[in-house]
């Protein structure tokens, strides 16, 4: 007697048959093809040809028998096409310190992920952000790229103590905390006390500009974030740093701020990339807003000093062992004693120049030289600084951050450089910008040449008619 089969003769499933045929979802991992030669921003200005040639190599450490997209793949899904929506969920309880009452009601938490790990959408978005005021100024483009190519996203930072006083002028920031990401010996209460407070925001993507190794990858890896995006160094200190971190970019020296006004092209060229239908996200031009306390408080202070609005040039860059002075970690010769300052101030005719101080203890100096009817302002604070520049009539500053605070708010500048190699820089395009570059023939900023700054003088003449 024949024996019966129990097992139905049905055809094996592609599901079993073709594992290959999966699509990877790793949001990190996207590649693109996207050219990249018809930017025109300052930003993409710089952009090495090896990036235009072919697209960033995925991280080999992570996966690496992940070959990307199936190119067989459609995506159609609700959770798959087009930008992210704003995020419909009502904001926390105010009344309850845990957050309780945050979802409504049949709201299942455990897979609300999914849909934004198929997407890539980032709710939530932590930036540490190196440096002092000038780096964190060059970093507003990004924030505002992020807030474009994510809508709805709330955007945290994390910076020195100096560095936070910039974010007054950032209207996309929600919290900024003050956290030196350039301290390699933290104190052991302050580095888990951020690792906790990092951990209960639920962050779906960080940002470090920091150049980062084996340590700085782990503090970025225990925040548990998605995505974990940073800099690192480019020689034998990245090692390890790969494993820990969806993305890293490798700069061209041991110094970002070595590239200027364009120092996170990198960054930002993949913070814009191109993903299934949406295009590939602009870089805007640098911006900052002013609140109308913050202009009140400064037009106290000058009008203190003897001027009026628009009938003023403001002078920044007075040599001072103060760190208010607002340097870039890139050019460390940019400031001039008050003596040069001084001459320069005597050849502006009609505006009255106001020298700005970074420290009491400079006034002394500049009325000896200048006389005791000078007009000084004490100014500590890039938001109080970016108050006095809006509403002066133009800028005489060296490479500070006076100098794209007045690109910033449209208002004309002459820009002092120890070269021309760095004026062009820390201000592309600057005839664009209203901005002239004055730029010293020995490469020492001393040496600056004082009757070439009086020929451009008359840059003011025509903002000055229209005040």
């Amino acid at each position: 007697m024949a024996t019966t089969s129990l097992i139905p003769k049905v055809p094996l499933s592609p599901f079993l048959t073709n594992p290959a045929s999966f699509p990877s979802l790793h949001f990190t991992k996207l590649s693109f093809s996207h050219p990249l030669d018809g930017l025109d921003h300052p930003h993409c200005a710089k952009r090495p040809s090896t990036l235009n040639a072919q697209p960033k190599k995925k991280n080999g450490w992570l996966d690496p028998f992940d070959d990307g997209e199936d190119p067989e793949m459609e995506y159609g899904s609700l959770f798959s096409d087009g930008k992210q929506e704003e995020d419909d969920r009502p904001p926390d309880n105010p009344n309850n310190p845990y957050g309780f009452l945050k979802f409504p009601a049949g709201y299942n938490v455990e897979i609300a992920s999914l849909g934004l790990k198929i997407r890539g959408d980032v709710r939530r978005c932590c930036c540490m952000v190196s440096g002092g005021v000038y780096e964190n100024l060059l970093f507003f483009p990004a924030i505002q790229l992020i807030k474009d190519r994510y809508p709805g996203v709330q955007v945290d930072v994390l910076a020195s103590a100096r560095g936070k006083q910039t974010y007054e002028l950032n209207k996309n920031v929600r919290w900024a905390n003050v956290y030196d990401p350039d301290d390699d010996f933290p104190e052991p209460a302050e580095y888990t006390d951020m690792v906790g407070l990092l951990k209960n925001r639920y962050y779906d993507m960080v940002l470090s500009t920091r150049l980062g190794g084996l340590g700085h990858a782990a503090f970025l890896f225990m925040t548990t974030a998605r995505d974990k995006v940073s800099y690192i160094y480019p020689n034998v200190n990245s090692a390890g740093a790969g494993l820990l971190l969806s993305q890293t970019f490798t700069p061209d020296s041991t110094n970002l701020s070595d590239g200027g006004y364009s120092m996170y092209y990198q960054m930002l060229d993949w913070l814009g990339r191109p993903f299934r239908s949406v295009p590939r996200q602009p870089v805007l031009p640098l911006r900052v807003a002013i609140s109308r306390k913050l202009k009140a408080v400064v037009e106290a202070k000058y009008r203190k000093a003897g001027v009026e609005k628009g009938r003023y040039i403001v002078i920044h860059g007075i040599k001072s062992d103060s760190k208010a002075s607002m340097q870039s970690r890139g050019d460390s010769d940019s400031l001039l004693p008050i003596e040069v300052w001084a001459e320069i101030a005597d050849f502006i005719r009609g505006p009255r120049p106001v020298f700005v101080i970074p420290h009491e203890k400079e006034r002394e100096n500049v009325e000896e030289l200048v006389g005791d009817d000078a007009s000084i302002v004490f100014i500590t604070t890039p938001g109080q600084l970016a108050a006095l520049i809006n509403d002066s009539a133009g800028v005489i500053a060296t490479n500070t951050a006076a100098i794209q605070l007045a690109n910033a708010r449209d208002k004309p500048s002459i820009a002092l450089f120890c070269s021309e190699e760095k004026g062009k820089l820390f201000v592309p395009n600057a005839e664009e910008k209203k901005c002239v570059i004055v730029s010293s023939k020995t490469g020492k900023l001393i040496d600056i040449d004082i009757q070439a700054v009086k020929k451009v003088l008359q840059i003011f003449d025509v903002s000055l008619a229209l005040a």
